[in-house]
């Protein structure tokens, strides 16, 4: 049935069930995260075994990414979040069976290949999922949606945590872990209605069948818009990713401070983006996308250029806090306007989230490379013309004009 003929029962059961699935996206992530270093010691390898892991969840993330709009198109949004979801569930007993069992290299590596792989496509599919909730709610939530993610990484970070102290091992913590994401998966997919996201009913009487409605898609990756939305999500993806990855590592070795500052400054950014996420959606529904987004890139490149210039503690911590807040929704604002037209939407999203995705696993390793020439904070500068990007290309996050998008809605039926 159409969105509109949705009760409000049945919008609150749907949002809250696409909060759930985000939380237990960034729950999974940092659930493996959290045992890296006890799966390092099982399996006996160096940091070279652990890059050539994280290489392939990384390929199959983005492989996962690439044919979410095929899954969408062949079985719809609902029913392929949960074949993802459960891919994630399996793939994190399979890192821990072969990580702790049997001890076997190519066995953790064909677990994070799963579970990258579900957790790429799952991440196409819940924007979708979520930009649809924004159009039927009429409300900016998609922030909201990511915070929920941000929420799930602070959540198993701190059962990791608890598990290493507990030394509970890597088995059966994976094992739970992927039990707790499979209920979340089917008690979530079960309150979102189902829909024909790549489908416009009142234009077309008749289903399309599939690979038409596929190859109407993929001309996303044709469209000059799709790019532009891609530089917003560049410069964002590379903050975010840069700053969980060298935040901590340029307090200590950029500005002197002592170890412990690095974690710390770390969550001063991880808590100020959080927070913006949580605020982010009503202030954009106040003052608009394209303001929102380029005053945010503003806030986080100065952010950043106080956390590189500063030369005092509490300054370098105030740098991070303002970066984190500046920072906090251009990846979901970038997202969002991609599924404007429900007809590409799949493939817009997929194509923007691509390159974040990329941006975001590439990035930081490129940066190291450069920073080991020109030092971290100098390195850091790289970031902040990103940003800056970022804000110049944020009129594409402006809503698609009359005649560009098909005015009907997504069908939902029961």
């Amino acid at each position: 049935m159409p969105t509109s003929s949705l009760s409000r029962s049945q919008l609150v059961r749907w949002h809250i069930a696409i909060c759930a699935i985000f939380l237990a996206s960034g729950l999974s992530i940092s659930t493996w995260a959290s045992r890296v270093p006890a799966i390092r010691e099982s399996l006996g390898i160096e940091n070279s075994g652990v890059g050539l892991l994280l290489l392939g969840m990384g390929v199959a993330s983005i492989i996962g990414l690439s044919i979410a709009p095929a899954v969408i198109a062949r079985l719809g949004a609902r029913s392929g979040m949960l074949v993802a979801l459960i891919l994630v569930g399996i793939g994190l007993a399979v890192i821990g069976f072969g990580a702790d069992t049997l001890q076997f290299f190519g066995v953790a590596l064909v677990g994070l290949a799963l579970f990258g792989f579900g957790n790429g496509a799952v991440d196409v599919m819940m924007n979708v999922e979520g930009a649809a909730l924004e159009k039927a709610t009429g409300r900016t939530i998609m922030p909201l949606l990511h915070a929920f993610f941000s929420f799930g990484t602070v959540v198993g970070a701190g059962l990791g945590f608890l598990a290493v102290r507990l030394e509970v091992p890597v088995l059966a913590h994976s094992v739970a872990m992927g039990v707790v994401i499979l209920v979340v998966a089917f008690l979530s997919v079960a309150n979102v209605p189902r829909a024909e996201v790549a489908e416009d009913s009142s234009a077309a009487p008749e289903r399309a069948h599939w690979r038409e409605r596929l190859a109407t898609s993929l001309e996303a990756w044709r469209e000059p818009r799709t790019y532009t939305l891609g530089v917003i999500m560049l410069g964002m993806a590379f903050a975010e990713g840069s700053a969980n990855d060298w935040l901590p590592s340029a307090v200590v070795y950029g500005h002197g401070a002592p170890e412990e500052a690095g974690p710390a400054v770390l969550a001063v950014f991880s808590v100020a983006m959080t927070v913006g996420r949580i605020a982010g959606g009503p202030v954009v529904d106040r003052l608009g996308r394209v303001l929102v987004l380029r005053v945010l890139a503003g806030t986080a490149a100065a952010g950043l250029l106080l956390f590189i210039l500063a030369r005092w503690g509490p300054v370098v911590s105030a740098g991070a806090a303002v970066g984190g807040r500046g920072a906090s929704v251009g990846s979901p604002l970038g997202l969002a306007p991609a599924a404007h037209d429900p007809t590409k939407a799949a493939s817009r999203v997929a194509a923007a989230a691509t390159i974040g995705y990329v941006a975001f696993l590439c990035g930081p390793p490129i940066l190291g490379w450069i920073g080991d020439h020109i030092g971290l904070l100098n390195t850091l500068l790289i970031v902040v013309g990103l940003i800056v990007a970022s804000g110049l290309f944020s009129g594409a996050a402006r809503p698609l004009a009359v005649g560009e998008t098909k005015t009907a809605q997504p069908a939902r039926r029961d």
